[in-house]
């Protein structure tokens, strides 16, 4: 048996892993590579795998870059089962009914502008959404705890990955050849003591982490100093009168945000001014996370059951009607606007960011990753001009960034998962997947200096034998 990382390999995008067996191939994720537009067409335009030899998928959780590629997995002729966790379906549901139009949208802008410029090649989308209702279908719900057995030789228990509502680390008890191996697969692993979801699990007895790797060279910031700077952006912002505008992934970091901005209001630390959520695909996930309080921790569950929602306070509006976005766009108080998408490549974010982006009075307000060659990456490196709409404008808002929101596992979270793991096990082989060389490095000689196995990070389509 081996592994074989065709996506998030040495990149932290596209995540698509095969675990490789003689009764066949279990996938693990099936992510879209999110960037430029056009550059993730391109990229993600052919899948890079053969299906006819996959038994099974495992969906760690709902982001599209984990699964975005399946309705693409399925119109190439997969037939079989996809394993989720019940908010992991609910979200994917959701999420890639979106996707699939999105996709739509993508190929009629693609072939507008090449009508423009005279080149008569058609762009197909990637799939539509007949595609995603026909995955959706083929979706299997497995609760935290419990085995699923996806072949004779190969079980598989979901542990709570702490990163989104329904997150999972895959436990793989895989049997060949008289050999038994037990591979752990973090997904997008959590952070331990944040808001809203439980803490990460530790599974025991395994010989094989393939763990994700984004944050490997550095600390995100406590939770207490993340309040007090949202606080002080606010209040700056607030006394300009100027407008914060959030570029927000629909899920999990807008309900943190949310959340975050709740407790300010609790303290006396938010200004009165409103708050809109500009996404109907936000509104839409933040329905699914109140069927889900199982993936809570016990505050968040506790104020459910106070029947104070954490998602809810007197100055939010969620906003779904195009007249209603318009509307908080030409706001005229100052204001709050989260909106998607969250690395400002598409969405009603462009929106809201080609009316503030200008005004030195307006800030905007950064809290989660961006990948390189975004218009949110360009933002983070404060360039003084960019291009929204396809027209170079002056960057002269205020561009703040606050890490501290980020749903991924800093470097400590990560090498202390990994001690944990080997204190239960007999972890021998160490894989780091879901994040850029330079990270990675690092990660590695931290882990090597709690005597840990050598860490490997895998090129796309490297193969490691287990």
């Amino acid at each position: 048996m081996d592994l074989q990382f065709v996506g998030a390999a040495q990149t932290v995008t596209g995540s698509m892993h095969l675990l490789r067996t003689r009764r066949g191939n279990i996938l693990l994720d099936c992510g879209l590579y999110q960037g430029r537009r056009r550059e993730a067409y391109e990229r993600n335009k052919e899948l890079p795998l053969s299906v006819k030899d996959i038994v099974a998928v495992v969906l760690s959780h709902a982001h599209i870059d984990h699964s975005g590629a399946l309705p693409m997995l399925v119109r190439n002729g997969y037939k079989g089962p996809i394993y989720a966790t019940p908010a992991t379906r609910d979200l994917a549901t959701v999420m890639l009914q979106d996707a699939g139009m999105i996709q739509e949208q993508d190929a009629r802008f693609l072939n507008r502008h090449a009508a423009e410029d005279g080149r008569d090649e058609l762009v197909e989308p990637l799939y539509d959404v007949r595609d995603v209702l026909r995955t959706i279908g083929m979706f299997h719900s497995v609760p935290y705890g419990f085995r699923a057995y996806l072949t004779p030789e190969v079980a598989l228990t979901f542990l709570d990955a702490g990163h989104v509502l329904g997150s999972a680390v895959s436990v793989l008890e895989v049997e060949e050849d008289g050999k038994k191996r037990t591979i752990a697969f973090t997904g997008d692993l959590g952070r331990v003591g944040r808001p809203i979801l439980a803490d990460p699990q530790v599974p025991d007895g395994i010989d094989v982490l393939i763990t994700e790797s984004t944050y490997g060279d550095r600390l995100h910031d406590s939770t207490h100093k993340m309040d007090d700077d949202l606080a002080a952006v606010i209040k700056r912002t607030y006394e300009r009168g100027g407008k914060i505008v959030i570029p927000s992934f629909a899920l999990e970091r807008a309900q943190e945000v949310i959340l975050a901005l709740k407790g300010l209001k609790k303290d006396g630390r938010l200004p009165p001014m409103p708050i809109y959520v500009d996404s109907p695909l936000t509104v839409k996930i933040t329905d699914v996370f109140k069927l889900h309080p199982e993936c809570y921790d016990d505050e968040t569950r506790a104020m459910l059951l106070g029947r104070d929602s954490p998602f809810d306070l007197p100055e939010l509006s969620y906003v779904e009607t195009v007249e209603d976005s318009k509307a908080a766009t030409m706001e005229s108080r100052p204001s709050i606007v989260i909106a998607a998408s969250g690395m400002c490549e598409a969405g009603r974010v462009l929106h809201h960011l080609k009316a503030t982006i200008e005004d030195s009075k307006n800030t905007v307000l950064i809290v989660g990753y961006q990948a390189q060659h975004t218009l949110g990456r360009r933002l983070v490196e404060k360039r003084p001009r960019v291009k929204i709409f396809g027209v170079e404008r002056d960057r002269r808002a205020e561009v703040v960034v606050l890490n501290g929101f980020s749903a991924h596992a800093d470097q400590r979270d990560l090498v202390e998962y990994a001690v944990r793991c080997k204190e239960r096990g007999p972890l021998a082989q160490i894989a780091l997947v879901h994040g850029d060389p330079q990270p990675q490095r690092v990660l590695t000689r931290k882990l090597a200096e709690r005597g840990l196995p050598e860490a490997v990070s895998p090129a796309p389509m490297d193969v490691l034998e287990l």
